[in-house]
């Protein structure tokens, strides 16, 4: 299980994310101790966020310090101790990556293509495409059986490519292996984000849409990425199968 970092943050100068700068700190040392540093570089950097993680272990040689995992010749830890806390704090920070561009998405982008968009009410999809409606996000229904009928208000198209308006997110339902003609016409949409929903990965999809400077989510909920970023709490919710 990862451990959430606190962290320190100074937003781009633009206003605008484009990239992130992560600081890590030493020994006995915390993100604030470094924060100073985007100072000189923002100006230089004006699209960059940058963000100072605290280590989530106290450090015992330093009492408002912290450190990333044990460290023999310090603390006394064998070896083994350190390698398992090495690899925990791998997994805390590829966690709090994962959880940064998360929120920077859905806090910047408001406009998304829902793929898989159900008629039924009780489908996640639907279930879905209500809640980010009620938080003001726009939300373009994508179902080719289902076209030119309306589902919660919005008009129903057959494929992305379909959609005059500019899409921010495309946010799949569907399963894995039609990810890959998916993330095509998402790049031939110029849409900011490639998203896949629980259950549902494909590497080759992923590729394409990098390459192309797309982000790129898989696995996740963002009815359940919404509620834990903004609202700070988690619901459970059922995942897809290929």
């Amino acid at each position: 299980m990862t451990r959430v970092l606190t962290a320190g943050r100074k937003e781009p100068q633009s206003g605008d994310t484009r990239s992130a700068v992560v600081f890590l700190h030493g020994y006995g040392a915390n993100g604030a101790d470094l924060l100073g540093l985007a100072d000189p570089l923002a100006d230089h950097l004006p699209d960059t966020l940058f963000v100072a993680p605290d280590a989530p272990e106290n450090c015992a040689g330093s009492p408002f310090g912290y450190q990333w995992f044990p460290i023999p010749w310090i603390d006394g830890s064998s070896e083994e101790e350190s390698s398992r806390g090495m690899q925990q704090a791998v997994e805390d920070l590829n966690a709090f990556l994962d959880a940064l561009m998360v929120d920077e998405i859905l806090s910047k982008y408001k406009k998304i293509a829902m793929i898989g968009v159900s008629n039924d009410p009780t489908k996640a999809s639907t279930i879905v495409m209500k809640y980010m409606q009620g938080y003001g996000f726009k939300v373009y229904p994508i179902n080719p059986k289902a076209k030119g009928q309306k589902i919660l208000g919005e008009e129903v198209f057959e494929k992305i490519t379909d959609i005059k308006e500019e899409v921010d997110i495309v946010d799949v339902f569907r399963p894995s292996k039609e990810a890959l003609a998916i993330a095509e016409d998402t790049v031939k949409i110029g849409a900011k984000v490639l998203w896949l929903q629980l259950g549902i990965r494909n590497e080759d999809a992923k590729k394409i849409v990098e390459s192309k400077n797309i982000k790129y989510v898989e696995n996740k909920c963002t009815k359940m990425e919404y509620q834990t970023h903004f609202l700070k709490k988690r619901q459970a919710f059922p995942v897809l199968t290929n």
